[in-house]
């Protein structure tokens, strides 16, 4: 397979991307939505006690890393948008290798 170059639209589509700044804190999610831990978790790919940090006091405390701020806006973004987005963008998105 042969790497596609990067026409104009994918340029602006990579700067767009770059400089987004999609992020949403794990308090403003769980504040939003009705989730626990482990499902947090889930959509961040890390570990129970990870997650428990993050809402830890003191010392326990851990900040969630750039990439979990991340995996927690496009949930949210996944969510509020969930009606809206064609099946195939959804099974592209979520399911890659069986889409194409």
């Amino acid at each position: 397979m042969n790497p596609h170059p990067f026409k104009q639209r994918e340029q602006d589509l990579m700067q767009l991307y770059s400089y987004c700044q999609l992020g949403m804190t794990p308090k403003q999610f769980y504040t939003k939505w009705q989730v626990n831990y482990e499902q947090m978790a889930q959509i961040c790919d890390r570990s129970l006690s990870t997650v428990r940090r993050w809402f830890a006091r003191g010392k326990n405390y851990r900040r969630p890393m750039p990439t979990d701020l991340r995996h927690l806006a496009l949930m949210n973004f996944l969510l509020e948008h969930f009606e809206d987005i064609p099946e195939e963008v959804l099974q592209k998105l979520c399911f890659p290798d069986k889409s194409e």
